[in-house]
């Protein structure tokens, strides 16, 4: 059964759903999700013998929601992490998931912090090494100095995000969600945008939604932000220098710990690293162990809630060897 713990941290107080007894695993959310975005994998993983923890990210459902941008820099949530494995796994060092922004969160916490990190696996999002500059200014680059419409650039505005999202959560989160999952049709994520438009313009309401995820579980999600609002979330992005500043301290180190990567051909957020190399390749290079890696044929974003079987066949085997 999973219950639910508030974690007093340094500054702050993450709620968890923790499950079953053993070694730490943490499970760490991404964009714009919550801790329940793991709900497939919390029983497969307590019953495989650890402890399951997934948390709210800060700014997220139960958790605290600081009201400075710079609370939600990558410093932060490293600290955050660390935090929650000091406070449940005081001797032992702990497994991380991650998935979307969750996994540069947890990729981050492993190369900083392999004191307390035994092992780390992530979804969507790869690890390719240290940035040599910040990514605002990649995509201002790409984007916004040629009139394009790029998401993190829109989010770069105070308050407009916020106030789209927040005027009807059901309708933000039908829509995002949708738009970059596995059974979008091609498109369905406009890529004609000019850079002064919104997230929402251009984006479709799909009707009936894919199974993978039911009315209740949207309620769920939709209850979650229609408490929390969107600040803290969106404010993730806007720490893009403030990351590089702080990332670039380590950039002679690698990620040495046994690690797995799971993603979907059909997630825009992989598909972002793609260029002449396989993501893969540069991976290995900074991943030095990395003993699984598969990207899942049709997967769009959502990895582990679109494809909770593959993934937990994946997942539930090599935390079982470590």
């Amino acid at each position: 059964m999973t219950t639910f713990k508030n974690i007093e941290l340094s500054g702050i107080t993450l709620r968890a759903a923790v499950e079953g007894s053993g070694p730490l695993v943490v499970m760490v959310h991404g964009f714009p999700e919550s801790w329940f975005s793991w709900r497939h994998q919390m029983t497969p993983i307590a019953e495989a013998g650890f402890t399951a923890c997934a948390i709210d990210v800060r700014g997220y459902g139960g958790s605290g929601k600081p009201q400075r941008v710079e609370d939600y820099a990558m410093e932060r949530m490293v600290s955050d992490v660390t935090g929650v494995i000091e406070a449940l796994s005081p001797n032992e060092r702990a497994i991380i998931l991650g998935h979307d922004w969750g996994a540069p969160i947890v990729w981050n916490t492993a190369l900083i912090r392999p004191d307390r990190v035994r092992a780390v696996g992530a979804l969507s999002v790869p690890y390719v090494g240290p940035p040599t500059r910040p990514f605002s200014d990649i995509f201002n680059e790409i984007f916004t100095r040629r009139g394009k419409f790029f998401y993190q650039a829109w989010f770069q505005n105070p308050r407009l995000p916020e106030a789209e999202a927040e005027a009807n959560p059901r309708d933000f989160l039908r829509k995002f969600y949708y738009a970059i999952s596995g059974d979008a049709p091609d498109g369905t994520w406009p890529n004609n945008k000019t850079s002064d438009q919104t997230l929402l313009e251009g984006l479709v309401d799909p009707g009936e939604f894919p199974g993978w995820l039911t009315p209740a579980e949207l309620d769920y999600y939709v209850k979650e932000f229609e408490g929390s609002g969107f600040f803290g979330p969106i404010s993730r992005y806007r720490n893009h220098e403030r990351d590089f500043e702080y990332l670039r301290r380590f950039a002679d180190r690698k990620i040495e710990q046994p690690a797995l990567f799971i993603s979907g051909t059909r997630d825009l957020a992989y598909n972002m690293f793609r260029g002449a190399t396989d993501p893969l390749v540069p991976m290995r290079q900074h991943v030095t162990d990395l003993r699984v890696a598969d990207i899942l044929e049709g997967c769009g974003h959502w990895t582990q809630q679109e494809r909770p079987a593959e993934v937990n066949a994946r997942l539930i085997p090599w935390l079982k060897s470590l």
